[in-house]
């Protein structure tokens, strides 16, 4: 049966440092210690100090040696210089790790391949001049928050996500949107509405947070769309989505409601809601928003691949759908 080698131990090192003192060979050393001569020679060249004297000291020797075996077993990421260069190149133009990875696989493969947290890991080991570009910037990567208290919906005729048909859980029928308000410092808002299939993005500026305001922003964008292509919206339980029932009936449409804090339900809305930060942080200004910059906003992330459409782009998929563009 084969043995598995091990490396010498600290008992070990203070044993060959004891009667190596004594002058003994090393070959009488390795047969009282069970080791090979060659194993101890090595021992000593590697581990002996190479200035101040010749003798064999076993506390610096363990320590050397532990340092050996961290700095050994930390790969590095990202080897190739080109890989880092297209990485941050792509880092700069707002794309995700996991995009990046993912379009690599695809599209580059004469690229090392490389994963997403290997992209990670490197950023925050190595890069961290990037750490600006990613989604969220957090200077460390934190642990997901925990929950709240459940409170019950006010909103009358809610029906429950739960109730929602399987074609529009599953995506594999379009015209089922996800609707989210983005706030601010102002008065007004951000209206986004996302379409689960493609996952297109519509914005709206709304003049303030109330129901009737986004109510007829998102009858806005849904009435100009084949009947196809709004089946059912998908709304969390903030007041502002309390007149659901009349746009319905406007628009010839369903309404479904996340339970309570259950944000992940509509988790379409909730990721381009990141995208749409990148230009409009936190306690952003909404009352002094330019039109043109809306839309460069909505086409930044429309026009952008992702890993759930095969890399290909919002756009490209909503233009396969047969939809109108708003």
């Amino acid at each position: 049966m084969k043995k598995s080698y091990e490396h010498l131990g600290k008992e070990e090192r203070d044993q060959l440092a004891v009667l190596q003192g004594r002058g003994l060979p090393l070959r009488e050393i390795g047969v009282r210690l069970g080791r090979s001569a060659s194993t101890l020679s090595r021992e000593l060249a590697r581990n002996r100090p190479r200035r101040g004297g010749h003798a064999y000291l076993p506390h610096w020797a363990q320590e050397r040696a532990e340092a050996r075996h961290r700095e050994g077993h930390k790969r590095m990421r990202l080897k190739s210089h080109v890989l880092r260069y297209e990485v941050e190149q792509h880092m700069q133009l707002g794309w995700t790790p996991e995009l990046i990875a993912g379009t690599f696989r695809v599209f580059r493969p004469e690229l090392p391949r490389i994963s997403t947290e290997a992209i990670y890991q490197w950023i925050y080991a190595a890069a961290p001049h990037l750490i600006g570009c990613l989604p969220r910037s957090h200077k460390q990567r934190y642990p997901k928050p925990r929950g709240r208290k459940i409170r019950k919906s006010k909103i009358l005729h809610r029906v429950s996500i739960l109730e929602r048909s399987a074609l529009a859980s599953t995506r594999r029928e379009p015209g089922h949107w996800e609707s989210d308000l983005i706030v601010g410092r102002g008065r007004t808002a951000l209206q986004n509405n996302v379409e689960r299939t493609s996952r297109s993005v519509r914005l709206r500026h709304v003049p303030n947070k109330t129901a009737a305001s986004c109510r007829r922003a998102l009858q806005s964008v849904l009435e100009r769309l084949p009947s196809h292509m709004r089946r059912s919206i998908t709304y969390d339980n903030g007041s502002e989505n309390a007149e659901h029932s009349i746009l319905n009936e406007a628009i010839q449409t369903r309404s479904y409601f996340c339970e309570p804090y259950h944000s992940w339900e509509k988790g379409s809305v909730e990721n381009r809601n990141g995208l749409v930060r990148r230009f409009f942080p936190k306690r952003s200004d909404f009352d002094t928003i330019q039109p043109h910059v809306l839309q460069q906003a909505e086409d930044w992330i429309n026009n952008r691949p992702m890993k759930c459409l095969g890399f290909k782009t919002p756009a490209e998929v909503l233009r396969t759908l047969g939809a109108i563009a708003a």
